[in-house]
């Protein structure tokens, strides 16, 4: 089994050509969402008592609940707006709302989870969190811009605390204050993290361990309309397909980090969760055959 803590959120996603508004997103939903097409997934998250049913409903098909709470107030709300290229966005506002006070507890049934993924919460909180599983095989997270402005030092003792770390290329040059994706991934390494990813948006990503560096390409896609969520369900795939495979061996991750960039490419072609809830196995399946076709030379 895998455990993925992180965010459950309303989102407003306002693109270029249409304006989403209380939508289900959240970091952990997007990667619990994209780890279940691989293996079975609990969610650790907390939702405020406004959170629709309807939600609760999809989730629930999908993934445990027994770690999602329900506190009396708001749920974490996230308003952003794409640019016309669909390639930077721009934060209107993020309300904390229950998520500011949540004090995160691993329930008993997910502690024997020896694959755990920790979304772009507070790294203070998922340093803590990390402690309480029995035996963990392989721990991945991730970490946003607010953090590595807010908490920098906590975000490195984060990084002592994992096997991998996932973060996009602006997010790494900002966190080890280097301008060249090597250099920056060897920084992080040398803070702890044995793998370091670095997510490239529709450019795929890099990986480094040790002396290895291993690129792989994004799916080319040529109708992108929503690009949230990919990046959460890039590593929810990636780490969802390690806990099937029971398996950290160099060649599992380099698959791994395959399966993410082609789940990302689902998500993106659709608005918001659409990608992930409308997806079958088969769909996968052929996807991955023609990522195949297209990088082999």
């Amino acid at each position: 089994m895998l455990t993925v803590f992180g965010s459950t959120a309303l989102d407003t996603i306002r693109t270029p050509r249409k304006v989403l508004k209380n939508v289900l997103g959240g970091a952990a939903t997007f990667a619990a969402l994209s780890a279940s097409n691989f293996v079975d997934t609990g969610l650790i998250a907390v939702v405020g008592t406004d959170f629709p049913k309807k939600y609760q409903k999809i989730l629930s098909e999908n993934v445990d609940l027994k770690g999602l709470i329900v506190k009396q107030g708001k749920t974490f709300h996230y308003d952003g707006k794409f640019d016309n290229t669909l390639s930077t966005r721009e934060t209107i506002k993020t309300e904390l709302n229950v998520l500011q006070d949540f004090k995160p507890s691993v329930p008993e049934e997910y502690k024997k989870s020896q694959f755990v993924y920790l979304a772009n919460n507070d790294p203070d909180q998922n340093i803590n969190l990390i402690k309480e599983f029995d035996k963990v095989k392989f721990s991945m997270c991730d970490t946003i811009d607010f953090w590595i402005s807010t908490k920098r030092e906590s975000v490195i003792r984060m990084i002592k605390a994992v096997d991998a770390v996932v973060i996009n290329d602006e997010e790494a040059k900002l966190l080890t204050k280097e301008f060249n994706l090597i250099k920056c991934a060897k920084k992080i390494m040398k803070w702890g993290a044995k793998y370091v990813i670095i997510k490239k948006g529709e450019h795929g990503s890099l990986m480094f361990f040790d002396d290895v560096i291993f690129p792989s390409a994004g799916f080319s896609l040529e109708d992108v309309v929503d690009p949230t969520g990919a990046g959460d369900s890039f590593a929810g795939a990636m780490i969802g397909y390690l806990a099937s495979k029971k398996s950290t061996s160099l060649s599992s991750i380099k698959k791994a980090i395959v399966y993410g960039n082609v789940l990302g490419s689902f998500v993106v072609e659709k608005y918001g969760i659409d990608g992930l809830t409308q997806l079958k196995k088969l769909d996968i399946k052929n996807r991955m055959k023609l990522y195949e076709r297209m990088i082999r030379f």
